[in-house]
């Protein structure tokens, strides 16, 4: 269920809001101001934000300035062109202006959360229970975040882009220098056994193969759940 956040001093618009986006199966967070919304954003990350500009104390601009990698719809009264537009470049993905309609609103809000499901596809990998950050090196297996070295994240990453093949030694190694230039073929296997090792631990499985001579690979009979 993808949770959408109301920041809006409008208790009327807001109470309109939340009654139409519960219905259409969402889930609803809510801020009166833009300090509480700052205050609700250290805590929580919604999946999309409807943010008005003309709060009280914090304005909506400013909130978008610290808004980080959150989907936002600005709805405002403000019809200026050059607010729309200082609003778009400011990280907004949307304007609409009030009064909207709100059929138009639920549209966009369907259009701005599949191109974020879309842009989060491209920026993770994903094999089986095994999930791989493009964009920061974090790793999960079966939810459960695991610690790797700048090495074993690459190697990782490497291994996880060809699921179905056998990495040579010299290829992963080729390939791995430009993010860690300090892996030398002398302390690849290390590396790869130290990565086994934690991924062991989560779950007791190995998943990395040594295919003799040759390489590694990725064993998908334990990445990927029957």
């Amino acid at each position: 269920m993808d949770t959408i956040a109301i920041v809006d001093d409008d208790v009327y618009i807001g109470d309109m809001l939340e009654k139409v986006l519960v219905k259409d199966g969402y889930q609803v967070l809510r801020a009166y101001s833009g300090s509480e919304a700052l205050l609700l954003f250290e805590h929580t990350k919604p999946d999309l934000v409807l943010l008005d500009l003309m709060l009280p104390g914090v304005s909506g601009e400013e909130v978008l300035t610290k808004i980080k990698d959150m989907q936002v719809i600005v709805l405002s009264a403000k019809v200026d062109v050059q607010d729309k537009v200082q609003v778009l470049l400011g990280g907004a993905a949307d304007y609409l202006t009030k009064p909207f309609d709100v059929k138009e609103l639920l549209a966009r809000i369907i259009v701005q959360l599949r191109r974020r499901n879309q842009r989060g596809s491209e920026e993770t990998l994903n094999v089986g229970k095994l999930t791989l950050n493009m964009l920061l090196p974090e790793v999960t297996l079966n939810q459960t975040s695991v610690r790797l070295t700048k090495t074993e994240y690459a190697i990782l990453k490497l291994l996880m882009s060809n699921p179905r093949q056998v990495i040579p030694k010299s290829v992963l190694l080729e390939r791995i220098s430009e993010d860690t230039p300090d892996c030398m073929e002398s302390s690849l296997k290390v590396h790869v056994s130290n990565l086994r090792k934690k991924l062991r631990e989560i779950d007791g499985k190995d998943y990395i193969e040594a295919v003799w001579g040759i390489g590694f690979k990725l064993r998908e009979d334990e990445a990927v759940e029957p």
